[in-house]
């Protein structure tokens, strides 16, 4: 089994003045020592019911500091991941290519881990992959010649795909990116989409709405469809992940929803954890870091415990679509 990661460019770095870009490598820490757990009902749901195992071969799109491909792998995929952000990776490395050896909670029969790195370019991911030996498991579908990757997953656009924005938008980028992806798998193979459930069933969205607001006072006025600051969060429609999977010439095949409460062992952890996703980035950069941080810690404030922890009750949605 062989776990590749790859690495995209992005020409956006974050304003010097903004924590994300003063330490970096510690806000992909708090990303993958405290936020990125929350989602793991998400990735066993998906996985469960995929039956992912021996014979995946899976390609992660955004696949952060590597837990959700490390789960995977651990249930005997091969895996590859596609991320941003090089910190992420740099901790998805420590994760994934560590010494081979059998996993700790591994499947039975779930063979050694092993690794290849390679950097995505502008040739995009077919030759980014090209003489890597992931190639095996992603040398396109036209053909069902069954070395193409069987399972896509895009978990990480929780960030609000929204309603898609215009041409430039984030929803179009996305699509783009999946029809790339969509190209290296097998003929039918499952696409997974995921995203924000019903604002009124998820607690975060109540936070999130105070970066949003930060970033852009005129948020709560935005029109439908109108497109979202870069990094900034946006409520997600009914139809959203249907209308993107669409876009990108999938098929949608079925949908689920996932209680993924959110828990922290204290305030500062929860401030340290929501900053780690990136969505509040805009909002640091049109006010200050420190006004960012207090009005988080306000919002949070109704679900802070008597003992001190914060919990905060969320329902994501994922969508299935085929190649």
């Amino acid at each position: 089994m062989t776990s590749t990661l790859v690495r995209q460019h992005v020409p956006h770095p974050p304003h010097p003045s903004s924590p994300s870009a003063a330490a970096p490598r510690s806000r992909a820490r708090d990303w993958a020592e405290i936020q990125e757990r929350m989602l793991v009902p998400l990735y066993e749901a998906v996985y469960e019911r995929l039956e992912v195992g021996t014979g995946t071969r899976l390609l992660g799109l955004g696949c952060g500091s590597g837990l959700a491909l490390l789960m995977a792998a651990a249930r005997g995929a091969a895996v590859c991941g596609v991320d941003p952000d090089e910190e992420r990776l740099e901790l998805a490395r420590e994760r994934l290519l560590a010494r081979p050896g059998p996993r700790p909670g591994a499947h039975p029969g779930a063979p050694e881990r092993a690794a290849r790195l390679v950097r995505l370019g502008d040739g995009g991911l077919g030759d980014a992959l090209k003489g890597t030996g992931a190639e095996a498991a992603g040398s396109g579908t036209g053909t069902g010649s069954g070395t193409g990757f069987t399972v896509v997953t895009a978990f990480e656009p929780l960030s609000a795909i929204g309603s898609g924005g215009g041409p430039s938008g984030p929803g179009d980028a996305l699509s783009g990116r999946l029809a790339a992806a969509a190209a290296l798998a097998e003929p039918g193979s499952p696409v997974v989409l995921a995203g924000w459930g019903p604002p009124e069933r998820c607690a975060t969205s109540t936070v999130l709405r105070v970066g949003a607001r930060l970033a852009d006072p005129m948020f709560p006025q935005l029109p439908l469809g109108g497109a979202p600051s870069p990094a900034r969060w946006q409520p997600c429609g009914r139809d959203d992940l249907e209308h993107l999977a669409q876009r990108a010439g999938l098929r949608p095949d079925g949908s689920g929803r996932v209680a993924c409460p959110f828990g922290y062992a204290d305030m500062d952890s929860a401030v340290r954890g929501l900053l780690s996703t990136g969505l509040f980035d805009a909002a640091e950069r049109a006010t200050d870091p420190t006004q960012v941080r207090k009005e988080i810690a306000e919002a949070l404030h109704p679900y802070r415990r008597a003992d001190g922890t914060v919990w905060m009750e969320n329902v994501l949605r994922y969508l299935i679509a085929r190649v």
